[in-house]
């Protein structure tokens, strides 16, 4: 009743007064307090509860705030489910579908992405690097469907992974070296299986002094590299104009002087610029979906024939089988637990026209 009481009144007093909401859950605070017997420990309580409701996200707040949670995801109201090394929990807390468009609204307010019948879909990055993707009806049956990606506050490095069983030494001295050597790299794998934390490992191990361009659809990737330039794409306004697709920022990218092109994950025709960038000698990484690294390859030769009726396989797989250098597998396990499966070396075997595939671990 206190918090419910300290929420209202700190609205009133923001929308009367036109003031921040920090300000005005203070003095909605010092009012109650003079009326009400509540302890410091209360009082900090109710304080970070309000705040997360006026400024924050609601009771999504503090699951944002909890370093071990991974993913969250929202089917119903009362229907929530977070997920920690992998494995997934349904949790005891309720959102009215009211508040829940609240939170949504205030999470996009600085992304400059909509949500509406016209575009139903939509996924933004958060201030603190958090993935967030919505659905809203009628696509979904009768509710809002949210998944909100975390990623670690800290970057995880190579000897991290190395560390916590992730690679093993050897496959740690592989991917070194061919990062060092400019080799260009696919990492392949399911969701959650540590793709992009993957990624943001090798393209820390890049020589200071090379240039980092990388593009996505939203942020994701990052890296602790001060030349480093990171792009995403961008949804047609209100009036179907404006968009920006991966396979556009490929093509700016490559105006930019990269020493290193980077695509956050390649699914449709964006496949073929990147094929053509790093046939021009531009050292690059990328990432895909995938259950093994053959398989990887094989989606990766038939991807770009989505850009057009004019490319074809006698094109796109001898670039592939010349241009990947190496495909990282990457794996997750039951218990949660991520590793890399397998490190294979690709070739264009010109004798049978076809791309080889070879582990090298």
């Amino acid at each position: 009743m206190i918090l419910k009481s300290a929420a209202t009144l700190a609205r009133k007093i923001a929308i009367r007064d036109e003031i921040p909401a920090e300000l005005a859950i203070q003095l909605a605070l010092d009012e109650l307090t003079e009326h009400e017997n509540i302890d410091a420990a209360e009082e900090a309580e109710i304080r970070n509860s309000v705040t997360a409701n006026l400024s924050g996200f609601g009771p999504l707040q503090t699951l944002i705030d909890d370093p071990s949670i991974e993913e969250i995801w929202v089917n119903a109201p009362d229907c929530i489910y977070i997920a920690k090394n992998g494995t997934s929990t349904r949790i005891d807390t309720s959102i009215s579908q009211a508040q829940l468009q609240v939170i949504i609204e205030r999470m996009l307010r600085t992304t400059g992405r909509r949500l509406d019948r016209s575009s139903p879909f939509v996924d933004a990055s958060l201030e603190d690097g958090s993935r967030l993707h919505v659905v809203i009806p009628d696509i979904t049956r009768d509710n809002w469907a949210i998944n909100i990606r975390k990623f670690p506050a800290k970057i995880i490095s190579i000897e991290d992974l190395f560390a916590i069983g992730s690679i093993t030494l050897r496959q740690k001295t592989i991917l070194v070296e061919a990062i060092r050597a400019g080799q260009n790299i696919l990492i392949s794998g399911a969701t959650q299986a540590g793709k992009t934390t993957l990624l943001c490992a090798l393209l820390n191990e890049v020589a200071q002094h090379q240039r980092i361009i990388s593009v996505e659809e939203t942020f994701e990737i990052r890296v602790a590299k001060s030349d480093w330039v990171a792009m995403q794409t961008r949804q047609p306004n209100l009036e179907g104009i404006g968009e920006v697709t991966l396979r556009r920022l490929i093509k700016e990218a490559l105006r930019m002087r990269p020493d290193r092109i980077v695509v956050g994950e390649v699914r449709e025709a964006e496949s073929l610029d990147l094929l053509i960038a790093l046939n021009s000698g531009l050292p690059g990484l990328c990432t895909i979906h995938a259950n093994s690294a053959a398989e990887a390859v094989r989606k990766l030769c038939t991807l770009p024939l989505l850009a057009g009726q004019n490319i074809s396989s006698d094109f796109v797989n001898p670039t592939v089988g010349t241009c990947i250098d190496i495909v990282v597998h990457c794996s997750l396990s039951q218990s949660g637990s991520r590793k890399i499966s397998e490190i294979s070396a690709v070739s264009w075997n010109s004798g049978t026209k076809s791309v080889e595939v070879s582990s090298i671990q």
